[in-house]
């Protein structure tokens, strides 16, 4: 079986955890005999690829743009120029930087034009238009190349899976790892919404990450249930040849978030929490690894309740980096408003970590030994921290079990099942 499969990020050139899982399912897919075709905006040169093709979408020359944007105008009646939307951010954050959306066939012209396109592969003002265009070369893709099936993930690529299955007549899987609901909670951004809504409408299977985002489709987007299927993500076992040992380097307690400092992770209420746990204990440091919108914010507040001295802000960490974090951590904390699902806490297990997860999360669907709660109890988040750092015992049955239950989510094992999608559509 072959697969074209459309994504917008690839590691190590990622911003969350979009591009990793992209990247685990793919290592899964070839486990299972399915060879991937996998086509990003743009390449860097120094991505791993192993086994399957990687595609640079700016490679491509598209003999045809004014041909594919009618057959887009006949799907989306209007889309945004120069507007900064980034897939997980609250596009209102923004709107300083926006510009008016504009219809779709009144700017064909300047969004289409019959050549390659030069791709960015960021998430910068002009994403909307490069949104478009990627579709563009979609299409081309999808008129030269043998495949059986398409799978595009997230809203970014859900216009490129359809002008691919128009041109092919081949079977659209889209996989939906956040919505604009998670990022924007009721102040979504129309042009997002509807670019999900169309291609979940438009696909014949879609793929949620966990049983909460398959509600969200179902009830919200108003997605027929029949075609909505839960795969939850996975993580693998570092290979022996990479594994590490970070050990601490304050004798602390360090209570960590990592993930982008946004409003759907709920980073406030990480503070608020560290603020009461030091405030009856000062043998404990807290650890907020991300950036986002919010971050100028969250260092304004730590100044406020004057926890400075006990509070750290690191910047985005990737690869190695997030692993030294998590094995120098005592406990890591994840208390997201709205959570698809969220790799980042199997990450923790991984190192051996105890968790703290919010209800209002897809892995606490799968993984039972964490400590779960209401993204807003600070007061029963504070006490969990305290806890599970002075009594070792709690701690390690977490972390045993948990472990345990990491076991059987692998991505070998959930690419099977995808694998089985294909087969239905």
């Amino acid at each position: 079986m072959k697969v074209l499969m459309f994504g917008w990020e690839f590691p190590p050139h990622i911003s969350g955890g979009l591009g990793t899982a992209c990247y685990g399912l793919t290592k899964g897919l070839l486990q299972n005999d399915v060879d991937v075709l996998f086509v990003v905006p743009k390449t860097f040169g120094d991505e791993e690829t192993g086994r399957f093709r990687l595609m640079g979408a700016g490679d491509i020359p598209v003999r045809d743009a004014s041909g594919y944007a009618r057959m887009l105008s006949d799907k989306f009646t209007a889309f945004g120029v120069n507007s900064l939307i980034v897939p997980y951010l609250n596009a209102n954050d923004f709107s300083r930087y926006t510009e008016e959306k504009n219809n779709l066939m009144a700017h064909r012209e300047d969004v289409f034009s019959p050549s390659k396109y030069e791709f960015t592969g960021q998430y910068g003002k002009d994403l909307l238009t490069e949104v478009w265009r990627y579709a563009s070369v979609a299409a081309e893709i999808a008129a030269t190349n043998s495949f059986d099936v398409i799978h595009a993930h997230d809203w970014l690529s859900f216009p490129a899976g359809i002008l691919a299955k128009q041109i092919s007549g081949k079977p659209l899987i889209v996989h939906v790892h956040a919505t604009e609901l998670d990022r924007s909670g009721e102040q979504v951004n129309a042009a997002v919404f509807d670019i999900e809504q169309k291609g979940m409408e438009l696909a014949d299977r879609v793929i949620a990450v966990s049983e909460y985002t398959r509600q969200i489709i179902i009830n919200r987007y108003k997605i027929c249930p029949d075609k909505v299927i839960v795969v939850h993500n996975a993580i693998d076992e570092l290979p022996e040849i990479t594994r590490q040992v970070f050990p601490k380097i304050l004798d602390e307690k360090i209570v960590s978030y990592l993930g982008r400092v946004t409003h759907q992770k709920g980073p406030d209420y990480f503070v608020e929490a560290a603020a009461k746990v030091l405030k009856e204990h000062k043998h404990f440091r807290f650890v907020m690894a991300g950036s986002g919108d919010m971050l100028h914010k969250m260092i304004k507040k730590v100044a406020a309740l004057r926890i400075s001295s006990h509070f750290h802000f690191t910047g985005f960490l990737k690869g190695e980096e997030v692993t030294r974090m998590l094995q120098m951590s005592d406990v890591y904390v994840m208390p997201s408003v709205s959570e698809p699902f969220g790799i980042s806490p199997l990450e923790a297990v991984r190192s051996s970590v105890p968790v703290i997860i919010s209800r209002q999360s897809g892995v606490s669907e799968v993984l039972k030994n964490a400590v779960t709660l209401d993204f807003w109890d600070t007061d029963a988040m504070s006490n969990a921290i305290y806890a599970l750092t002075q009594y070792k015992g709690l701690s390690n049955m977490f972390v045993r079990n948990s472990k345990r239950e990491m076991k059987k989510l692998r991505w070998e094992l959930q690419a099977k099942k995808i694998k089985e999608v294909y087969h239905f559509a």
